[in-house]
């Protein structure tokens, strides 16, 4: 909805990294792994590999998303500024993870 607005992008780029936190550290639970405190999405996609190979081509969508992450939550300095194609394009990859995550777990 704030997307489609073409406002408040910094407010999208967190709830896409709360979203896809959630759902690796839901699918990494699933598979045995121990809950482990952590807001780096390119660490919880490292620890997937472990159970499915298929999370390495995320790996450079968590580097971009957790960088944001931490740029909001640990300033100073100015926030990197996206672009509407480029938020498009992480709301893409958001799905595609949540996707796969969703049906790993329910098969």
């Amino acid at each position: 909805m704030l997307y489609a607005q073409g406002e408040y992008f910094d407010t999208v780029l967190f709830h896409i990294h709360q979203a896809i936190e959630k759902y690796l550290k839901a699918y990494l639970q699933h598979e045995g792994w121990n809950l482990k405190k952590t807001h780096d999405i390119e660490m919880l996609l490292t620890e997937t590999f472990q159970y499915n190979h298929i999370f390495e081509k995320y790996l450079d969508f968590g580097r971009k998303i957790t960088g944001y992450y931490i740029e909001t939550r640990y300033p100073p300095g100015p926030l990197s500024q996206y672009c509407r194609t480029e938020i498009k394009d992480m709301l893409r990859t958001a799905h595609e993870i949540i996707t796969l995550v969703t049906e790993s777990i329910l098969t």
